[in-house]
Formats: structure tokens, sequence, C-alpha cells
């Protein structure tokens, strides 16, 4: 049975992965469930103690903003149509937990060719450089952001031990321009993020004034 026609179409949370060099998208993830609460934290970037006091008021760049979801998944609906879920019944909630695993990851083939350097007399081998994740929590918040850390808790189980029930705790930290400098795909992902919080701020216009403080003007 379809919904009621007038019903908001739902939009879901997820990650992009997109090529840090050419800003092609790779892969996306989109959450099963939106988590009911999702936790924002800025570190303001201020000057510090003991600044100078024409130095106080100075911002040295955006804050330090993570973010911290717990995500629900769970495989019944699916299981309950086997014919249409093949992978859920095999597999259970694997494959959804494995692609948010792989974002911490190098890829298998990274590390062997790292690993034929080395054996090769390579002195120095650079980091594996990881694919660009972009957190999209509505069209307002589109942020670049790097994985600081999950938990998976497996709740429930088939037969087979495949988990069919999770939650995953996720948190995030939002790449500014003062770690991606300004001529990169994730610099310009961040300014427009940057932006959009001018934007709506602006929309922000209590009524009456400074009245609703209890006062008319600052002394």
């Amino acid at each position: 049975m379809s919904g009621f026609p007038g019903s908001p179409r739902l939009v879901r949370g997820g990650l992009v992965i997109i090529d840090p060099d050419t800003a092609a998208v790779q892969r996306f993830i989109a959450l099963q469930y939106n988590p009911d609460t999702l936790t924002r934290t800025l570190q303001v970037q201020g000057a510090g103690e003991g600044a100078a006091h024409a130095e106080v008021l100075r911002l040295k760049g955006p804050p330090v903003e993570t973010i911290r979801l717990e995500a629900e998944l769970d495989a019944t609906d699916q299981l309950e149509a086997p014919d249409d879920n093949p992978d859920a019944v095999q597999y259970g909630l694997e494959p959804q937990l494995a692609a948010l695993e792989v974002l911490v990851y190098p890829s298998l083939a990274q590390v062997q060719s790292n690993r034929i350097l080395a054996d090769g007399g390579m002195l120095e081998i650079l980091p594996v450089e990881a694919p660009l994740t972009v957190f999209v929590w509505s069209r307002n918040r589109v942020m670049p952001v790097r994985i600081t850390d999950f938990s998976i808790t497996e709740e429930a189980f088939d037969p087979a031990l495949n988990p069919i029930r999770a939650r995953v705790s996720l948190g995030l930290r939002v790449l500014s321009v003062n770690d991606l400098g300004f001529d990169s795909k994730a610099s310009g992902i961040f300014m427009v993020y940057h932006q959009q919080k001018e934007t709506l701020a602006a929309l922000d216009h209590p009524a009456g004034g400074l009245g609703v403080l209890g006062i008319t003007e600052i002394p």
C-alpha cells in the first residue's frame, strides 16, 4: 500500500566517498534509519589564554567541529522476503558493516604495493591516501570529514552467526580550510558549508528586538 500522497519524501543521511583529486563519486552509504540524535561539538579557535588585549576577539580560523551519531541497522525485513534479498540471507548485515569499516582501511592493493616498495629497498614510503569522505545531513549540511572512531554493537545473529541487528556509533571530525588549505576539492566543499551557515544565520530575526531580552539598548 502506498503512503499518503501528500507525505514528505524521506531524506536519509549518509556518507559519500569521492576521489580527492577528480571529485568523482566512487560510492555512497545511506543510513538505513536516520538517528534520533546527532551531537555536534564546536571547539572555538580563538587567540587563547593570555592573548594581548587587542587579540582577545580574534579567531584563528573556523572551529574544530566534531560530530557523533548512532545508527541502527536491521536486516529483519529483508529476511522476511528471502527471494528478493539473497545477500541478506547469506550475509546478514555484514556487507553494510563492511562498507563502513573499509573507510578506515587502506585498500589491499595499496598495502601490497607498499610491501613491494619496502622489499625493494625504498627508504621512505608515504602513508596511503584515503578517498575523501563527505558527510551529508540534508542539502544544507554537506561537509568533508575524517572518521575518527566508530564502534559496532552486534545485537542479534542468524543461525550462521551473521549479524542481523546492529548499532553503529560513529565519530566524525569536519575538515576545514585550516586542515585542507584553499586549493583542494575538499576545501571547496567546506567553504560552501561555511557559506550555508552564514546564509541561514541571516534568516534569524527574533521578533521584538532587544526588548525580548528585557533591555532597549546596550549601555
